[in-house]
């Protein structure tokens, strides 16, 4: 997974209203989430980091294992949840979790496809029903990207998630989801109609 240095200070005063005022100048409040419990809910550390920064790790189609550095304290991360604004899209508001090497988290993965599928060579369409697989595994066995390879699939037929494995990781969606499949087209019906006549 692709690393990612991201810089922040410690909120000493939070709110609506200074959550608002820090936006305008350009930071956006954060919680970071660990192993910290209390009461028997998650114990959040509460920082800002400006937007500059933040915009590397939220616009993009990778994923990251997050090294933040808060007040100069280190802290291993992963991004765990992104707040939009409903109507401009601008970002509220981003919560981090702390990650160790040992420990196994669920992220979600993005899937890219190897081959050529021997459906799209008959003149069928490719349909990517999912973008990402989530799995479990510790931080450091998680890839960028997961490799399904379509070269064999055929019109009318589909990859599922539980047709997949890999090795060190568990993966987390439900074994029925459907990853991608063929569909047929007016050119590949019509080509099909003519090699049976």
């Amino acid at each position: 997974m692709r690393e990612i240095k991201i810089t922040g200070k410690t909120r000493e005063v939070i709110g609506k209203k200074a959550s608002r005022d820090l936006r305008r100048e350009g930071q956006i409040p954060c919680n970071l989430y660990g192993e910290a419990k209390e009461n028997g809910k998650p114990l959040a550390l509460s920082f800002t980091s400006s937007m500059t920064e933040l915009r590397k790790l939220i616009y993009t189609p990778h994923i990251y294992v997050v090294q933040l550095e808060i007040d100069g304290k280190p802290h291993t991360a992963i991004l765990k949840e992104l707040q939009f604004h409903p109507t401009t899209d601008a970002v509220l508001h981003v919560d981090f979790y702390e990650v160790t090497p040992e420990k196994p988290i669920v992220m979600g993965v993005p899937v890219k496809h190897t081959g050529l599928a021997q459906g799209v060579r008959d003149g069928g369409r490719m349909n990517m029903s999912i973008r990402k697989i989530n799995v479990k595994a510790t931080y450091p066995q998680i890839p960028e990207v997961l490799e399904v390879d379509v070269t064999d699939l055929c019109i009318g037929k589909s990859i599922k998630v539980g047709d997949l494995s890999y090795e060190g990781l568990e993966l987390v969606t439900p074994k029925e989801v459907i990853v991608c499949s063929i569909k047929a087209t007016r050119n590949s019906i019509a080509a099909a109609q003519q090699k049976g006549e």
